[in-house]
C-alpha cells in the first residue's frame, strides 16, 4: 500500500466524479478513486453534430478541443472542454475493446481490482494503441498498491497521446509519493502547459513551488 505526503485538498483530484486519500482511505470511498482524464462507462456520447455543420477528422477535432482546452479562460470552460477531450479518449474504434472497458470500470466501482487488471489485459491485447487503455490500468494498478507497474503504464499512455494531462498528474502523484517533489514538480507543471485551468494541479504546483523552487534557487 501506498503511504501518502500528499494534502487531501491534492488526492481529492483522485475522485471519479473529478477525474486523479492514501490508498486504503480511497477505497473506502463508494467509488474507486482514478485520476483525471478517465471517463465513467456512461460518459461517452459528444455532443450530436448539428448536419449542417462541416466534418472533420477525429485528430483534426482533437486539435481542436486542445487549443480551445490551453485558451480557456475560466475553469468552468475549460472542465467542460476537458470532458469533451476524455470523451474522445473513451472511443477505442472496437465495439468488444469498448464493452471490455466498460466492464473494467464497472470492476473497479465494485473494488474488484483484480478482475478490472484482468479485463484491461485483454483491451490491451486487443488495441495496444489505445492510450486511454494503458491509463485505465495503470489507475487499477495504482489503486492495488503498486506504483511501479503504475508509472510505466503512465509512460505507454504518454507515448500513444502525449498531451494525456491526466497520466501526467497521475504520475507527478506518484512521484511525490516517492519523496522526488522536482520530478514531481515537472510532471504537474507539463499538466498545466496542456490543462493551464486544471486547478488541481495548480494547488499541487503550489503546494511544492516554496520546496522545490526555493531548493534550486
Amino acid at each position: 500500500m501506498i503511504r501518502s505526503r500528499i494534502a487531501p485538498a491534492v488526492f481529492a483530484l483522485l475522485l471519479v466524479s473529478a477525474g486523479p486519500s492514501v490508498i486504503g482511505a480511497a477505497q473506502a470511498q463508494p467509488t474507486p478513486p482514478s485520476r483525471p482524464g478517465t471517463v465513467l462507462p456512461d460518459d461517452k456520447a459528444d455532443n450530436p453534430v448539428t448536419p449542417s455543420a462541416p466534418q472533420r477528422s477525429p485528430a483534426a477535432t482533437l486539435e481542436r478541443l486542445f487549443q480551445r482546452l490551453h485558451d480557456a479562460t475560466t475553469q468552468e470552460e475549460a472542465e467542460g472542454v476537458a470532458r469533451l477531450i476524455q470523451r474522445r479518449w473513451a472511443r477505442s474504434g472496437s465495439d468488444t475493446a469498448d464493452l471490455l472497458m466498460t466492464r473494467a470500470q464497472q470492476a473497479l466501482k465494485d473494488k474488484q481490482n483484480e478482475l478490472a487488471i484482468e479485463l484491461l489485459d485483454r483491451v490491451i491485447s486487443l488495441q495496444p494503441d489505445w492510450a486511454e487503455a494503458w491509463n485505465q490500468r495503470a489507475n487499477a494498478l495504482y489503486l492495488m498498491g503498486d506504483s511501479i507497474r503504475s508509472m510505466l503504464d503512465i509512460g505507454e499512455t504518454l507515448k500513444r497521446e502525449p498531451r494525456h494531462y491526466g497520466a501526467m498528474m497521475g504520475l507527478g502523484l506518484i512521484l511525490r509519493q516517492q519523496g522526488d517533489d522536482k520530478a514531481a514538480m515537472t510532471a504537474f507543471r507539463k499538466a498545466l502547459e496542456i490543462y493551464p485551468q486544471f486547478d488541481a494541479v495548480k494547488k499541487a504546483v503550489d503546494s511544492l513551488k516554496t520546496e522545490v523552487d526555493g531548493r534550486d534557487a
